[in-house]
């Protein structure tokens, strides 16, 4: 734990023009490893022109932005702590809750706090098991982590080896968590094109496991194309060394060698092309589930968890570059899809690209059954801009549970944490936020929130750099989110919070 900087309120709106970082992504490799963590996973640095460094310093030096590293929050937003990372020095990922329990993925493994004093969030295990980008989640006594690096073996002292040796793994690795100080490795599943993320479906007896993977290449033995589709491993509660997979559906059907996706470039400049999905949201409670599938957006029917159907796909060839994650609201009748244009590598947040680009984008489901359709209603994009060296863009959210509004807190890299609500699906706005200062105003360097969820009257963040914070929402329209306390918490499979036995 380090003291909190001092911090200010950053009350106005900026209107700062800014040039186009023109900074493409990059992404995050794994180097050798051999039981140590992997010194490939430092953050990324990127070069940015003389002027865009210039125009940076000039920014913090006026306080029109935050100055490095300066923390500033709205007036309903406090800073409880900030935990640096320790024995893990790679890039944090995402988190999982369980009980007193916060579980953060990191690219060299994974960590467990104790957060029953949210004030004071204590280290109970590091766990070293390197494999970008270890995407996380927890059911019952059993932990899950996404390897999507190519890896000499599946074991936690693994190598990096190319994706062109057949011997070659990725895929999913399973823990047993009966014992938070002493997690033990139990298991694993290689998965075609590894597993970028992934989303349980629990059941009683087993757990289903949704992988999304993509970027398969001919050159890639256990990368082929087409790859429009999702691997489903079973994996028995009380046996989790007999996990397999049980299916792979296809989700983009088409004549040819790439399947029915969205094509991308040349066809859809600017369009990433649909190679498989990045990220799946279900809704249980609904048997529904939605698909941000980097060219495309789907909902999906998954009442038989080992055979999805898809039920609409959407694409926004105008300002959707990467369909990357989706949140339902409560009511299940919207969807929040995001776009990490620039892959989470880039200076997004400025006047050059705009509103609409790298935002979110609301979607109404309007229908019923299997006739429902994705309606598009709206954009939703933090209006702080940031400086051209602070990579930015819509990124990992959860819901914030208030009964009968959409309410939901969403991290932005560098450009922080923000609480936004879309009870009115054409006019989202902002209520609450937190944003660090850049880590550099000379040239770009990775850094700010990957996830930022709600978890039992607490946002917690999980920042690739600076470690893990927790903030404290005071807000007359979120306090009755309070009352509702989870015992368990993957945001990828969205809970009912009203209506499965929690308290409210």
């Amino acid at each position: 734990m380090i003291p909190l900087p001092t911090t200010r309120v950053r009350r106005r709106r900026l209107a700062v023009a800014a040039a186009a970082a023109g900074l493409l992504a990059t992404l995050l490799a794994a180097g050798p490893a051999t039981a140590t963590p992997d010194p490939g996973d430092a953050p990324i640095q990127g070069k940015v022109s003389s002027e865009q460094a210039a125009a940076a310093r000039t920014l913090t030096n006026s306080g029109e932005i935050p100055g490095v590293d300066e923390v500033v929050h709205s007036d309903n937003i406090q800073h409880l702590v900030n935990i640096p990372k320790e024995a893990l020095p790679g890039t944090n990922s995402d988190l999982a809750f369980q009980g007193k329990y916060a579980f953060s993925g990191n690219y060299d493994g994974f960590r467990i706090f104790d957060i029953s004093n949210p004030r004071a969030p204590k280290t109970v295990a590091q766990v070293l098991c390197p494999g970008s980008q270890n995407d996380i989640s927890v059911s019952g006594n059993l932990l899950f982590l996404s390897t999507d690096s190519s890896r000499s073996d599946n074991s936690c002292a693994s190598t990096t080896q190319p994706a062109t040796e057949k011997s070659s793994w990725e895929g999913i690795k399973v823990f047993d968590i009966s014992d938070k100080r002493n997690p033990k490795y139990v298991a694993s599943v290689e998965t075609s094109c590894g597993s970028h993320t992934h989303t349980l479906v629990p059941e009683r007896r087993n757990i289903y496991v949704y992988v999304s993977s993509y970027s398969p290449n001919t050159t890639f033995p256990d990368c082929q194309p087409p790859h429009d589709g999702i691997s489903v491993i079973k994996v028995p509660r009380y046996a989790p060394q007999k996990a397999a997979i049980v299916n792979f559906p296809v989700l983009f059907p088409g004549e040819g060698p790439d399947g029915g996706g969205n094509p991308g470039s040349p066809t859809n400049p600017g369009v990433s092309k649909t190679t498989g999905c990045h990220d799946i949201t279900v809704l249980p409670s609904k048997d529904l589930a939605a698909g941000a599938c980097m060219g495309d957006g789907i909902l999906f029917d998954i009442k038989d968890p080992e055979r999805p159907k898809v039920i609409d796909q959407v694409q926004d060839n105008v300002n959707f570059a990467f369909w990357h994650s989706a949140t339902f609201n409560q009511s299940a009748n919207k969807v929040v899809f995001t776009d990490e244009l620039g892959g989470g590598g880039a200076a997004t947040c400025n006047a050059a690209v705009g509103p609409d680009r790298g935002a979110d984008g609301i979607y109404d489901i309007v229908g019923k059954g299997s006739k429902r359709k994705l309606v598009f209603r709206s954009y939703y994009k933090i209006d702080r801009h940031q400086a051209d060296t602070e990579n930015c863009v819509a990124h990992n959210g959860s819901l914030i549970p208030v009964k009968g509004r959409d309410i939901m807190v969403q991290a932005w890299y560098q450009g922080g944490v923000s609480v936004w609500e879309f009870t009115n699906s054409s006019k989202p706005r902002e209520i609450a936020y937190f944003e660090r200062g850049p880590i550099s105003t000379d040239q770009l360097v990775t850094g700010g929130s990957w996830s930022a969820y709600y978890y039992n009257g607490y946002i917690y963040s999980n920042d690739m750099a600076k470690g893990f914070d927790v903030l404290k929402l005071d807000d007359r329209r979120t306090d009755a989110a309070k009352r509702v306390r989870m015992h368990e918490l993957n945001v990828q499979t969205q809970p009912d919070y009203f209506d499965r036995g929690w308290d409210d």
